[in-house]
């Protein structure tokens, strides 16, 4: 149960909090009518973010690299699942469980987990803790899914961390029925690189669900869940609540639990598996959130209620109210990583808090490239994901007439994709990216005129000439007017267009 005072005439300082919340966002905040039969986390009373890398200038490392890169993609790929975690508990085996010589923070959920990664990385390292961050998929290069000390491992360090366990990977690939996945690889390079670092803590992604996938051979002292939505339903679950029940698996015994607002049905899974647990659970809305917000030149002024209290006037450099949300949820995380709540009382020291926010970045996340027109990435993939993404580009940009370019995989609920971007797209110029993934640009075309109807959809195959063609469009207001583009729909089109738009 909750641990609110019992009876008090003095008022409880959170009421005024709580309305705030209530007010300023649309997303479902009442988790208050689902009774939780565990303890709940209330206290009573960063080094600048380094941009995507490139390929390597060294022609030698380029070309050591690619093969790498050659040898990784003979693979199962990411889309291709057993769900267990035999393969990479058989490799942490013979590595001698390298994931067990740090402390873990563990980030689940639907939307939004490599952004609050990033800022619980920022912070963390803000307070002189030595960070490695596993993140999937990757913008532009591989390299950028293992950090160090809030920037990607360098190519030489990556084929190295590879080369050295490469013999191992080939002994777990010998004894197992299928060979190690090209995500299970990585993440095996991941924990073998932060053992060998050393890092403090490691902040790890999941790639899908929780329960088996690959990350899951570690136990989080902080497992944090991201808002869940409909994605993967057909290998997670189709509803919230199903999903909930994989993403729940990354919730150890006695682990501290750091839950983003979500829908009720997926909440009660994720509580009623921290009860099983017996883990510590703070929930957005209630033991942390957002007070305030206001748009800022580059992103937005915040005001977060934390663990330990309030932390007033945070700049973030990040657009969207989704963005405040997530800044929430890792200053939560990194608060009770620390023990705010628990073993201390006292926040965290504001200053440090202010600088970490102020450092973070997050490349592909609503991240202008160009300007006269403005040109804006987004790697939404999904409808929750674009409809804050198109919330987000209302409150912060004042376009007068914005195009967009989208490239979708085909597994995606592309229909639903466009549907959240219709109103804010004057004409949509429909692609395709270099994957195998991607949805046809025809195929994607239909689907589009559904959505917008003939006159407002133009079919580009190639990415450069979807760029040109909507730029064209974007300038057809006149140079001093207020055109845009928007490219959206995939991490893979977003990396794509940044390479071409001369970003890495």
């Amino acid at each position: 149960m909750s641990d609110h005072p019992g009876t008090s005439d003095t008022p409880d300082p959170l009421d005024a909090f709580e309305e705030l919340l209530e007010a300023e966002t649309d997303r479902d905040p009442d988790l208050a009518v689902i009774e939780a039969g565990s303890r709940t986390l209330r206290t009573q009373g960063g080094a600048p973010q380094a941009d995507v890398p490139g390929r390597p200038e060294d022609p030698e490392v380029d070309k050591a690299l690619r093969e790498v890169e050659t040898e990784l993609a003979t693979r199962w790929g990411e889309t291709k699942l057993e769900p267990s975690v035999s393969r990479i508990a058989a490799l942490m085996d013979v590595l001698g469980e390298p994931q067990r010589s740090y402390p873990s923070i563990h980030i689940t959920g639907t939307n939004g987990k490599t952004s609050t990664a990033r800022m619980i990385e920022a912070l963390l390292g803000a307070f002189e803790l030595r960070t490695g961050r596993y993140t999937s998929p990757h913008v532009q290069s591989i390299t950028e899914r293992i950090s160090l000390d809030g920037a990607p491992i360098s190519a030489e360090r990556f084929i190295e961390t590879y080369q050295d366990i490469k013999p191992y990977i080939e002994m777990v690939d010998a004894a197992q029925e299928y060979r190690l996945s090209f995500f299970e690889v990585l993440t095996g390079m991941a924990y073998a690189a932060f053992a060998d670092a050393p890092v403090d803590v490691a902040v790890v992604e999941v790639g899908m669900g929780g329960s088996w996938d690959a990350t899951n051979v570690i136990d989080g002292d902080v497992a944090v869940v991201t808002p869940i939505g409909l994605d993967h339903t057909d290998r997670l679950g189709e509803t919230p609540g199903e999903i909930a029940g994989e993403k729940g698996g990354i919730i150890k015994q006695d682990a501290t639990v750091i839950l983003a607002q979500q829908p009720v049905d997926a909440a009660q899974v994720l509580l009623k598996k921290a009860v099983e647990v017996d883990a510590t659970v703070a929930r957005e809305g209630l033991e942390f959130g957002v007070v305030a917000r206001q748009v800022a030149v580059g992103g937005q002024m915040v005001t977060l209620r934390g663990l330990g209290g309030e932390y007033p006037e945070v700049y973030l450099p990040l657009h969207g109210a989704h963005q405040a949300h997530n800044a929430a949820v890792a200053l939560a995380a990194v608060e009770a990583f620390f023990g705010v709540g628990a073993l201390r009382a006292e926040p965290l020291e504001i200053d440090t808090v202010r600088k970490a926010f102020a450092a973070v970045s997050s490349p592909g996340r609503l991240e202008v490239v160009r300007r006269s027109p403005t040109v804006v990435l987004d790697a939404a993939h999904n409808p929750a994901g674009a409809e804050a993404t198109a919330e987000a580009v209302r409150e912060a940009f004042d376009f007068s007439r914005l195009i967009g370019v989208v490239g979708a995989s085909a597994d995606k609920n592309v229909k639903g994709l466009l549907e959240a971007f219709e109103p804010i797209f004057a004409e949509v110029v429909v692609t395709q990216n270099s994957s195998h993934r991607a949805m046809d640009a025809d195929e994607l075309a239909a689907i589009a005129v559904e959505v917008f109807g003939e006159d407002r959809v133009q079919v580009e195959p190639q990415l450069p000439e979807a760029l040109e063609a909507a730029i064209t469009l974007a300038e057809e207001e006149g140079e001093f007017t207020g055109g845009g583009v928007l490219v959206t729909g995939s991490v893979i089109t977003v990396g794509e267009a940044r390479l071409l738009l001369g970003k890495g």
